[in-house]
């Protein structure tokens, strides 16, 4: 059960999951071994029902898959791989350090620049992850006096870069730019960023970006989107949510995002203007002191780039398959969220229901995420299915026969 959203204030998502204070007194009594206190925290998920469990998948399966984030179902397409395999040997099996030392080489360059370029932005860096990515913009662009607005259904990722970051952090109400109008107007004069993910990756809905863009402007507060879920998928050829909205490149705006999605491999980046990359560059922790993305998935991600700029039916496909899945899971009788780009989210009577709903439709050969509490902070537990691009018709309506089969009562 990732944790994909999640609620800051919660402490099973931060510090409620350490060891206990201790307790006051003496000091006398036996003193508990290190880490006896993991044993108390691991009864309290079992008996929440919020065990996470490791389930290593073979090479090759027949198993149906609709629980990945493979959008446009480029992580096993052959010219990918190949580059990949290719990178690996040129380059060798790792960065070898970090970018500022000996991890940048020409493969990373280029992704950079294609990437702005594909995307509209003026630059771009490369990260290890897109959480790393995101927990750069949001420590090295707050300042300690500065504030930052964040929705309340925003990933963990920008959870915790919130967290981290010297800046004071105000959650405001879920995809409501009035929320966040009224919050920057209670702090005027303050150094303000506003952040938001493009598409939440729970209930696949979109963000308001036109109406978050100009709240921001209105006061001078700059704006962080997280495209993980709308690079690949939405705008012309896949450009994503701000190159949809007409925002990309704007001075004011910053994007990040992931290539382990859309692009099928691994890492992160983030795009903005050149002056704020450049700043990243310098003040950024998680890129100053991590090592640079491995040559096989900078290699992988650039392939995946050009093959989406070659090939742009692939983004308007993975819509059309969400919008089937949707049709066809609420024509059944099932509630299902409207997608606004590749995630359908199906509703389940309770979290027990929907991690055995999963179960199910495991053995009858369809893998689909399940989402429980406290992973999804509107405690509504649900099914969550990728509308991957290269799903074909006849796998569409087997998974979503499969789907209601076993829905559980309540379900339907």
């Amino acid at each position: 059960m990732p944790p994909y959203a999640e609620d800051p204030l919660d402490p099973a998502a931060g510090t409620g999951e350490g060891p206990p204070a201790p307790a006051a007194g003496t000091g006398e009594g036996p003193r508990p071994a290190a880490f006896d206190w993991t044993e108390a925290a691991a009864r309290r998920r079992a008996a929440a029902g919020l065990v996470r469990t490791l389930r290593p998948r073979a090479a090759e399966s027949d198993l149906l898959d609709l629980a990945s984030n493979d959008y446009l179902g480029l992580t096993h397409r052959p010219e990918i791989t190949e580059a990949a395999a290719e990178a690996a040997r040129r380059w060798g099996a790792g960065a070898t350090g970090s970018r500022l030392v000996t991890g940048t080489t020409l493969l990373h360059t280029r992704l950079e620049q294609e990437l702005a370029a594909f995307c509209g932005f003026e630059a771009a860096l490369v990260f290890s992850s897109g959480y790393a990515a995101n927990l750069a913009a949001l420590t090295a662009l707050s300042v300690p006096d500065g504030l930052i607005v964040s929705d309340a259904g925003n990933h963990a990722s920008l959870v915790d870069g919130c967290r981290l970051a010297r800046a004071e952090t105000a959650v405001v109400p879920h995809a409501d730019p009035g929320a966040v109008a009224k919050t920057l107007a209670a702090h005027p004069g303050r150094p303000a960023l506003a952040v938001s993910d493009s598409v939440f990756s729970v209930d696949g809905d979109r963000a308001p970006l036109d109406a978050l863009a100009a709240v921001c402007r209105e006061h001078g507060a700059g704006l962080v989107v997280d495209d993980a879920h709308g690079f690949g998928v939405l705008g012309e050829g896949g450009r994503g949510a701000l190159s949809e909205a007409g925002l990309a490149g704007a001075p004011d705006v910053v994007a990040t995002l992931t290539l382990s999605k859309s692009l099928g491999s691994q890492g992160g980046a983030v795009l903005g203007p050149a002056r704020v990359i450049e700043h990243l560059v310098n003040a950024a922790r998680t890129f100053i002191f991590d090592t640079g993305l491995a040559p096989a998935a900078a290699g992988a991600a650039l392939a995946s780039l050009r093959l989406i700029g070659a090939e742009p039916a692939l983004a308007a496909r993975a819509g059309t398959v969400a919008r089937t899945l949707h049709r066809l899971l609420t024509a059944a009788g099932l509630s299902a969220v409207r997608p606004d780009a590749a995630v359908v989210s199906v509703r389940a009577p309770g979290p027990e229901e929907a991690l055995r709903w999963a179960a199910d439709c495991r053995e009858l050969g369809l893998g689909v995420g399940c989402f429980r509490p406290p992973s999804v902070p509107d405690g509504i537990s649900r099914l969550r299915l990728t509308a991957r691009a290269d799903l074909t018709d006849a796998e569409i309506e087997r998974a979503v026969a499969t789907i209601v089969r076993t829905a559980p009562p309540g379900a339907l």
